[in-house]
């Protein structure tokens, strides 16, 4: 089993965009609300979490600066004027403390109407995120390359990890390389890679994509280091209609040359009960055994 060197990346293996942009506007400040919605959760919490300490932190100052306006603060206590924001903000009103002063007063109506706007931003927020239906579905870690029926074959491992059906599952593989024109130009080439079987009716356990690569396939002729020469990446997209979420779902995963295993295929993750029933075991699921590969590929 073989695989090419490292080179650079041009995809995450999520299929993101690895390519820095030194010059692009940040997407915390360019784009907040794309960025809000598409951060990691922990992230997401997090920022909620600093956003309402310190909206309240600044309205407790401004309490504090207010000097007497809050009757039964004690003076200069900055743990009451914290709290006392954090009641104004959620419009508790326990009753112990209240703003007397024009100054004060002024405070807490504009605190009043920034924590109404936070509560419905935050409870968007939350919604969007927590309502976006996502494929359920898992990508082996390698691609593998070995004989299928005497031909060399490319192979990508999915698999269903709910129990729901995806509808009319269809994959795409694309390879991405880096080529260069007859006049000098460096370019980056995107080539369709023909599957064995790119449609499924009633998508349900696993599924093993399959690439043959014959004559009419453009790896024709490249082994394990021409691949890597050329940086070739490999991006699988996998789209359907859920049957929990009654909505259309989307999947993919971005490979580089290095991610194939040259000379191997999946582990079989079936086996039988002695009651004859079969169970899918998800342990072996990114595992590889060594396997026969043509010299022509």
């Amino acid at each position: 089993m073989e695989r090419s060197d490292p080179v650079p990346r041009m995809l995450h293996p999520d299929g993101g965009v690895a390519v820095l942009r030194p010059n692009g506007r940040h997407p915390f400040t360019g784009d907040l609300y794309h960025w809000l919605l598409t951060s990691r959760r922990g992230i997401f919490l997090t920022v909620l979490l600093a956003g309402y300490l310190g909206v309240n932190t600044l309205f407790a100052l401004g309490y504090l600066g207010c000097g007497d306006g809050i009757d039964n603060m004690r003076p200069g206590s900055f743990e009451d004027a914290f709290f006392f924001s954090v009641q104004t903000m959620a419009t508790i009103g326990y009753g112990r403390m209240v703003p007397i002063s024009t100054a004060a007063n002024l405070l807490v109506t504009l605190e009043a109407g920034v924590g109404l706007m936070g509560v419905a931003m935050t409870a968007a927020l939350m919604f969007a995120r927590f309502t976006r239906p996502t494929a359920g579905v898992r990508f082996s870690r390698d691609m593998v390359v070995s004989d299928v029926d005497g031909v060399p074959t490319l192979m990508i491992r999915l698999a269903n990890q709910r129990n729901d059906l995806i509808n009319e599952a269809r994959v795409h593989l694309i390879m991405l390389r880096h080529d260069r024109t007859a006049e000098g130009e460096d370019v980056r080439r995107l080539l369709d890679l023909d599957l064995v079987r790119s449609f499924n009716p009633a998508f349900a356990l696993s599924w093993t994509v399959m690439h043959r690569i014959d004559g009419q396939s453009p790896l024709k002729g490249l082994g394990c280091q021409d691949l890597g020469r050329i940086r070739a990446e490999f991006m699988v997209l996998l789209s359907g209609h859920h049957e929990g979420f009654r909505q259309a779902v989307h999947a993919r995963r971005a490979y580089s040359a290095r991610d194939i295993v040259w000379g191997a295929r999946f582990a079989d993750i079936f086996r039988d009960l002695p009651d004859g029933r079969r169970v899918l075991d998800d342990g072996p699921f990114d595992d590889t055994v060594e396997a026969r590969i043509s010299a022509s590929s």
